[in-house]
């Protein structure tokens, strides 16, 4: 079963927490066992697993990934995106997390993030539970 989470950003670099819409279609698709799968299909954007109980923690991923790859630095992609191109790969489209007793096996301070670099846009994430 695949489903199709709508995300809509508010700014051009952002971590969205989905993990409770994540939840819901786990729960939905009726698995107690299994493996949800996250896929972003967008090159300017990301999916990761991190800490959800403090804030700073995503701020501190975003201003860690801006230094390490500056927004106007002398790239050879001339669209002024380049660099949402190169976080996105560092960071991974994809992500597959277990199910037990029909919800996902994340840590006790772990969330699921949508890492936008180039927004505001509206976006997709596909997920799959098996």
């Amino acid at each position: 079963m695949w489903q199709v989470l709508e995300i809509s950003t508010r700014a051009r670099e952002e971590l969205v927490d989905v993990t409770d819409r994540v939840e819901e279609l786990v729960r939905a698709a009726g698995v107690a066992e299994g493996v949800c799968y996250l896929y972003v299909p967008h090159t300017t954007a990301a999916v990761t697993v991190n800490e959800n109980a403090d804030p700073d923690v995503r701020r501190d991923i975003l201003a860690t990934l801006a230094g390490l790859v500056p927004r106007g630095a002398a790239y050879h992609h001339r669209e002024g995106n380049a660099d949402a191109h190169v976080k996105a790969s560092l960071v991974g489209s994809s992500q597959v997390l277990p199910v037990r007793q029909g919800r996902l096996a994340l840590g006790t301070w772990q969330g699921v993030f949508f890492c936008e670099f180039d927004g505001p846009r509206r976006r997709r994430l596909l997920v799959g539970v098996r």
